[in-house]
């Protein structure tokens, strides 16, 4: 199976020559995953075909959503996800998101992240935002047993629901390595499995600028944004990501709202 490719922290370089290597890593990254994962769906695909489903099959047919839910079939949508938090730095990066009217997708870790800070899993769901698993110790789980992926995502879920009264529906596997195994699995316990679209490779530079380049040069209608709220460099980033993007017409939603009115499916995988 193939790794994701690690960028290594890099000097800064002129504009063009940042774009072209962003550019490449993230077909890199893009290539390795597709080789060692089943098949993905796109958010918006399953969207279109709920869309498609309800209106009759007929052309151009959209379900009416609820009052104030988001039709990404006309907005312009982008969905920013969190790994690997809650952190020391997640009440600030919750605060802008408040202030900014931004919802989030936050993938948590279990082990020194849930256990550490249950009064931040608290506010992000009473603020409205999707919590979602992201494994107990961050293993490769195509690398484990069986029984032993269970046990990764089921204590997850578990104190999540205790702190939250919630189980999540979605979970994102570690470095997006998944197989068959982890679908089966996450299909059994209600989880679809969720990857991205962009990625800044914030675990590799404490350079705020240079994360919100990658973010932007990425970033696309219907993708999934991928940041981390652990690292040093990361939230100070979040604020220009959130301007530029709005500026470009983009409203946020969580993965969830992404695909309205399709469900995610469990054990699907979730790739734009």
């Amino acid at each position: 199976m193939n790794t994701l490719t690690h960028a290594e922290p890099r000097t800064r370089r002129p504009h063009r020559i940042r774009r072209t290597a962003v550019a490449a890593l993230a077909l890199a990254a893009l290539t390795a995953l597709t080789s060692c994962t089943p098949e993905t769906v796109a958010p918006a695909d399953e969207r279109a075909r709920a869309n498609e489903a309800g209106g009759d099959g007929k052309p151009g047919a959209r379900v009416k959503l609820a009052k104030g839910e988001v039709d990404c079939a006309v907005a312009k949508c982008i969905a920013l996800t969190f790994d690997g938090g809650p952190g020391k730095d997640t009440p600030a990066l919750l605060d802008l998101l408040k202030r900014e009217e931004v919802p989030a997708t936050f993938f948590l870790l279990g082990g020194k992240h849930i256990e550490k800070y249950p009064e931040t899993v608290r506010r992000i769901a009473k603020e409205g935002h999707e919590v979602a698993n992201h494994t107990w110790n961050h293993p490769r789980l195509t690398e484990i047993e069986p029984d032993e992926i269970r046990e990764e995502l089921t204590r997850t879920q578990k104190e999540i629901a205790r702190l939250t009264g919630s189980e999540p529906t979605l979970m994102r596997p570690p470095q997006g390595r998944t197989d068959d195994t982890v679908s089966e699995i996450s299909k059994e316990l209600g989880l679809s499995q969720v990857l991205w679209s962009t990625t800044a490779k914030d675990y590799a530079t404490n350079d705020s600028e240079l994360i919100t380049e990658r973010t932007l040069d990425q970033a696309g209608r219907d993708g999934v944004i991928l940041l981390h709220d652990i690292y040093k460099g990361t939230v100070p980033a979040v604020p220009g990501i959130i301007d530029a993007l709005k500026k470009d017409g983009y409203t946020f939603v969580t993965v969830p709202q992404l695909m309205a009115p399709a469900k995610p499916v469990p054990g699907a995988i979730y790739r734009p």
